[in-house]
């Protein structure tokens, strides 16, 4: 028995509805994965744990994300998508309760590799939805907003953990799994557009009240890797998500660098995640690299590829300012709340000098660094078909999730590594500043793609248009 669907079931309002709860999953998606970063040092105290163990959980979550994600976007190649990410969401939230009950190392890495599983549907699944909402001529401008709002998530988490988890470690992960829940209720009521719903190839195709019948299965995958580009946004990914995977630690840096000032642990944990969510706002300039990449690619089907070139080589003497300015004569009051420190923080951006350097660095690195993302969301759209999308980003998600593993438990290891003979902060600002080297093959390889893209987003429009005239 079909159920029958209201009439304004797939309407605009209904779209921008579900565009919405999307972008919020997405948002929840990334507060989940930065809870525990914000907070490391209190997790450290409360378990009596080290900072390296934290970062393997942080780091086993990332990759167990990545491992998944794969399994998740060919399930939603292959059948339905809808379930799947209810599920997923499910999955994640409720890990992220029971991870307020943890009081050992193992408790935690276990529900935080539980809510890993969960989250990894919203990567790949959720990323080929919101691909069928997108036209190809403002892709790259659409994606910057899916990007940003997964940053807004990562920022909203960091902000959350950083001031409530200070004092009581479990509060963020009940606020964010409780968030998980309700967003899951609202995702019941949202539309699943069919697969290509955006493609001008397929226009008359649904305009006639056609259906796009496509489906993955396993026969098509060794074609997939076949496809040039695929293999550039790969290969780039590994090397680029390592030298992410250690900025993730940059708060950390920042929270060292006030406790460095002499104060507590605790304000430090607080002040410096305020400071990593003020330096997090050059990641809104991704809607810049979004345009460029867009205007680019309308002039040769190379531009996304070299926007995105550009930018990773562009952004790296601004994070090595970021690094290693220091906080001299910074000026908050010890033990005072949130409210009272955030006005600290945003008068010492210009009444101090040292404040204002390392806020203009990271404004600059990051808008270099945000027209990466959205031109790789872009470019895996443009160069594979419409059944094949949530695969090959799990594919690339794979990859990113192993590099930025790599990333994030490797720079914690060598940051304890060498604090033995160099104290914080400046055993962070070293070991970031190692991993920045990743940078140089993930510009190597966007030029790489710059010269195969051309060619597979041509093939991939030739087959729609056939398939739009069947």
């Amino acid at each position: 028995m079909q159920i029958r669907k209201p009439a304004w079931w797939g309407s605009h309002l209904h779209i921008i509805y579900t565009i919405v709860v999307f972008v919020a999953l997405a948002s929840l998606d990334n507060a989940a994965l930065a809870i525990l970063l914000a907070m490391s040092p209190s997790v450290e105290a409360a378990l009596g744990i080290s900072a390296t163990a934290v970062g393997f959980i942080i780091g086993a979550q990332i990759l167990v994300t990545a491992l998944t994600a794969v399994a998740w976007g060919y399930a939603g190649d292959s059948r339905a998508r809808k379930p799947l990410l209810l599920w997923g969401t499910l999955i994640w939230a409720t890990a992220e309760l029971l991870s307020a009950t943890s009081t050992s190392f193992w408790a935690l890495a276990l529900f935080q590799v539980m809510a890993a599983i969960g989250l990894g549907s919203i990567a790949s699944v959720g990323f080929s939805v919101i691909a069928d909402f997108i036209s190809p001529r403002r892709r790259g401008l659409a994606m910057s907003f899916w990007g940003i709002s997964q940053g807004l998530g990562g920022v909203l988490g960091f902000l959350v953990a950083s001031q409530l988890g200070a004092s009581d470690p479990s509060a963020p992960f009940v606020i964010i799994g409780g968030l998980g829940f309700v967003f899951a209720l609202l995702y019941l009521f949202t539309f699943d557009p069919p697969r290509g719903f955006r493609e001008p190839e397929l226009a008359s195709l649904y305009g006639a009240g056609g259906s796009y019948a496509y489906r993955i299965d396993r026969s098509q995958l060794a074609a997939l890797a076949k496809v040039r580009t695929n293999v550039w946004l790969v290969l780039q990914g590994i090397s680029a998500q390592v030298a992410y995977g250690a900025l993730v630690w940059s708060g950390r840096l920042y929270q060292e660098k006030v406790i460095a000032e002499g104060y507590s642990i605790e304000t430090g944990v607080m002040v410096g995640g305020l400071f990593a969510v003020l330096f997090q706002v050059g990641g809104l300039l991704s809607i810049i690299g979004g345009m460029a990449g867009d205007a680019a690619q309308r002039r040769t089907l190379r531009g996304r590829a070299l926007v995105s070139t550009i930018g990773i080589v562009g952004a790296l003497p601004f994070f090595l300012v970021f690094f290693w300015v220091p906080l001299r004569g910074l000026d908050v009051t010890e033990g005072a709340g949130t409210l009272t420190l955030a006005g600290e923080v945003l008068v010492s951006l210009f009444t101090n000098p040292w404040v204002a350097v390392a806020f203009l660095s990271s404004l600059l690195a990051l808008a270099f660094t945000s027209a990466d993302s959205p031109n790789w969301f872009a470019l895996i759209t443009d160069v594979n078909l419409p059944e094949h999308r949530g695969t090959v980003f799990g594919v690339g998600n794979l990859a990113n999730g192993g590099g930025r593993f790599a990333g994030t438990w490797g720079a914690s290891a060598v940051a304890t590594g060498l604090g033995r003979s160099m104290p914080p902060p400046y055993n962070w600002a070293a070991s970031l500043t190692l991993s920045l080297a990743f940078f140089l093959p993930t510009g190597w390889c966007y030029w790489k793609a710059s010269q195969t893209s051309p060619g597979d987003i041509t093939a991939v429009r030739n087959t729609l248009t056939a398939r739009g005239k069947e």
